[in-house]
């Protein structure tokens, strides 16, 4: 049964690569955009978690950092840090803001955060250091690839000029790139003096995180506070409600192809060799035979079309790098394995489609 569905396929070798083609281009188009999901993830989610803080305050209105606005007044850290229980208050104020001018400006998702604490710092710096002044600036890997930044050049921040001293990695959030500077630079940018967008707040052992958030909220009722956890799966929820939905609607189109393009295929294998297969039934060949020899050569060419697809990633992969350093494509072994798996189901559907062909043969026309 297998031979018979391998001589089918080599039958038409130009068939063959063109079909084995079509599908690794589909697979391919489901393993990039699962790739840039899981890469918008974690840029825009790694931010958060490598500034693990026990409680995050922000306003009363506001529930993440992605989609969310939120303005407090500095002056409130002190409240904060006079509640028991309360060990330590970091400001951290978020803003867009503009990099270069003219036809060379660009949007970076600025952080203002106080260097002393170091709560709102990058995840990690990969070239250079972290900023120890209000002269200095850190801008994302991505963002500066882009746009032919290195460390030691002079960045210019909405008409400050500031030196690069770091390049930071874990801050590419692919629609937008993280940039850093010190909270009294950030403020100067936005032209309001001690204003943040939240408070990271650590707590010692003498109380609850429920408590300290109950003392915080009565202190100031503009506020509110979330344990850490908590904050991380609102930031999650906003990042999949404005990306998920398009990376599942193209993932369903790739699909819905993806099984044309193999139901035709295999419908037309079975027209032409309709004369074959009326000679098997005369020869009493079982329903099943057929069934699984037509099952086989659609997991075959699946296969061999992901296989290709999986071949042809890492060259993708690294030549949409080059073009936009930004588009940042990460993949593990058990998402690669969940897309064959997609693809051997469509291999499968498509059979079922096909076989509704192979039923219209009879016996008879052996003869």
């Amino acid at each position: 049964m297998e031979m018979f569905a391998l001589m089918s396929l080599r039958s038409q070798p130009l068939r063959m690569i063109l079909s084995i083609g079509g599908i690794a281009l589909c697979v391919l188009l489901m393993l990039f955009l699962l790739g840039v999901y899981r890469g918008v993830e974690e840029g825009s989610m790694e931010f958060i978690h490598h500034n693990r803080a026990d409680l995050w305050v922000l306003q009363g209105n506001a529930t993440n950092i992605l989609r969310c606005s939120s303005v407090l007044w500095n002056n409130s850290a002190n409240e904060i840090a006079n509640i028991p229980g309360v060990e330590s208050v970091a400001p951290l104020l978020l803003m867009l803001s503009t990099v270069g001018e003219g036809d060379n400006a660009a949007t970076v998702y600025l952080a203002g955060y106080d260097p002393k604490t170091g709560l709102g710092k990058p995840p990690r710096i990969e070239k250079g250091r972290h900023i120890r002044s209000s002269g200095e600036i850190v801008l994302d890997q991505a963002f500066a690839a882009k746009y032919a930044y290195k460390v030691g050049d002079t960045v210019i921040l909405q008409g400050c000029r500031l030196e690069l001293v770091g390049i930071s990695g874990g801050t590419n959030a692919f629609v937008i790139q993280y940039a850093f500077v010190n909270l009294e630079r950030s403020w100067q940018l936005a032209g309001y003096s001690g204003i943040v967008t939240c408070f990271l707040v650590n707590l010692d052992s003498s109380r609850t995180a429920e408590s300290v958030i109950s003392d915080i909220q009565s202190v100031n009722p503009r506020t509110k506070a979330f344990k850490h956890n908590v904050f991380v799966q609102n930031n999650v929820r906003e990042m999949q409600a404005g990306f998920l939905p398009f990376v599942f609607t193209l993932s369903i189109l790739g699909s819905i192809v993806l099984t044309s393009i193999l139901s035709l295929l295999l419908s037309i294998s079975i027209i032409e060799r309709r004369r074959d297969f009326a000679v098997m039934k005369t020869l009493g060949a079982p329903a099943k035979f057929l069934f699984r020899m037509v099952v086989g050569q659609a997991l075959m060419t699946v296969g061999l079309g992901t296989k290709v697809a999986i071949v042809l990633l890492p060259l993708l992969a690294g030549l949409i790098h080059k073009v936009s350093p930004e588009v940042a494509i990460k993949l593990s072994i058990l998402q690669i394995a969940e897309v064959a798996v997609v693809a051997v189901c469509v291999g499968v559907v498509s059979s079922l489609i096909a076989m509704s062909r192979l039923r219209r043969i009879y016996a008879l026309e052996a003869f």
